[in-house]
């Protein structure tokens, strides 16, 4: 299940194939062994009408958990960009050969955090993780040698932005990581299943009618398809593009 959220595409045609069987078992299955009446009609359109709701209303709440999430990863990415500029210029308060250092290895940082942004190929992405974390130590190391060879409160600026710039990226790996629970979407699934057989309980077996039963499975499927989309950080169409990093990248490339 976890696997399929991370797809969106596959989770349109599995959902859409789900609820359809249950719209149609409803229809094809209750309806036809236990006949709806005039006297319990009523009393079905409540609870068809409550049912919908409360799938509305989840669908509504795990779009905007979606959303929240997709605005974090956003946010982080504007702050990695702001880190390492920012460091990129203090390293001109350290010594003359810890500010050099600093500035190659920034230059390759940026480029790994913006591949990170933008590969889909998860082997890469824990070479990517790999590289990553051993720069950061060469950046801290350069970093404190060069403030531990000239104490003073202005080299201190420069250790203070290289623990920004790797607490950003440790921000960010944990936003990436920040999904919505394997267990709203089960309840959104059940929901939904259960929904479409009341709807196609309640629809008539004439082939007129027989036709809105795809419109109520479509609708739910593109809803989960779309909140998958925007959850997934890396497989969606829906993504967070490192536009600030790009950016930060240019100006360091610059001679």
């Amino acid at each position: 299940m976890e696997q399929l959220t991370r797809h969106p595409l596959i989770l349109l045609v599995v959902s859409f194939a789900l609820m359809s069987l249950a719209a149609w078992f409803g229809n094809s299955v209750l309806r036809k062994r236990n006949a709806l009446d005039e006297d319990s009609r009523d009393d079905f359109r409540i609870v068809q009408s409550a049912t919908l709701t409360l799938l509305a209303l989840v669908i509504g709440f795990s779009l905007s958990m979606a959303v929240g999430r997709y605005d974090q990863r956003k946010n982080y990415e504007e702050e990695e960009a702001n880190a390492i500029g920012t460091e990129f210029i203090r390293a001109d308060l350290l010594p003359a050969s810890a500010a050099a250092t600093i500035r190659a290895d920034l230059i390759n940082y940026v480029d790994l955090r913006v591949e990170y942004y933008q590969t889909r190929d998860e082997r890469r992405v824990e070479r990517i993780n790999a590289a990553t974390e051993d720069l950061q130590g060469k950046l801290w190391a350069a970093a404190k040698g060069g403030a531990v060879s000239q104490p003073s409160p202005v080299a201190a600026l420069a250790v203070t932005g290289m623990n920004d710039v790797i607490n950003t990226q440790g921000y960010t790996q944990a936003a990436w990581l920040n999904r919505i629970p394997l267990a709203a979407w089960i309840m959104m699934l059940l929901i939904g299943v259960f929904a479409n057989v009341l709807v196609g309980y309640g629809t008539k077996n004439s082939g007129s009618s027989k036709r809105f039963l795809l419109i109520m499975p479509l609708t739910v499927s593109l809803s989960f398809m779309l909140i998958a989309d925007i959850d997934s950080p890396r497989n969606g169409i829906i993504r967070v593009v490192p536009q600030n990093l790009l950016g930060t990248s240019q100006s360091l490339h610059r001679p």
